[in-house]
């Protein structure tokens, strides 16, 4: 079983990502799920945007990495948009990763030091045609990065939303989720 590190989205730790988290962990994985909101929590991406702004969006990263001082090395790193930041910036730069789930958003991986790291698997999930992981070019760090991993996989689901697999906001899709789900199950169990 894995021990993941997973980081919540903008709107911070929702309750349909503790709900993902809780799906994981009746999975057998144990799942670290730090606030990096202090509790905050916001209707709408916008909200969640600007107060990242204000925090300063490098520092909130910064408090992601902190995030995983005091855990295994050996950790599979995951994250939901904002979330992947953190959850990037861990898989790339700290020693031992055993692999990375990233949810709506990748970096290029110039962004954290250089070319994705041997050996650490990594699956991205994303709707094609959601406005920010599309229309932003996240999609082409998104191939960059399984391009680069020895063992990569991009899953694009049809639909435009966002944050489609937070079953506590009108953005969810549950069918486009479950199958999200099963596939992120099936990476950590082989892994």
């Amino acid at each position: 079983m894995a021990d993941v590190l997973l980081f919540h989205h903008s709107l911070g730790l929702t309750p349909g990502v503790r709900a993902y988290a809780e799906a994981l962990r009746e999975a057998g994985h144990t799942v670290h799920l730090p606030d990096l909101f202090d509790g905050q929590v916001f209707p709408t991406i916008d909200e969640g945007m600007a107060y990242l702004r204000g925090k300063g969006f490098g520092e909130m990263i910064g408090k992601g990495a902190a995030a995983a001082e005091g855990l295994p090395d050996n950790l599979v790193y995951a994250g939901f948009s904002f979330g992947v930041m953190a959850a990037q910036l861990l898989a790339q730069t700290r020693p031992g990763a055993r692999g990375a789930l990233f949810y709506y958003s990748a970096a290029p991986p110039s962004e954290f030091g250089g070319d994705w790291p041997a050996g650490v698997p990594v699956q991205i999930h994303a709707t094609d045609q959601d406005p920010f992981f599309v229309g932003e070019g996240d999609i082409e760090f998104a191939r960059q990065i399984v391009e680069q991993a020895a063992d990569g996989e991009l899953f694009l689901y049809p639909g435009e939303h966002h944050l489609f697999a937070d079953s506590s906001i009108d953005q969810y899709d549950e069918k486009s989720a479950a199958l999200a789900l099963e596939r992120s199950l099936a990476f950590l169990d082989r892994i």
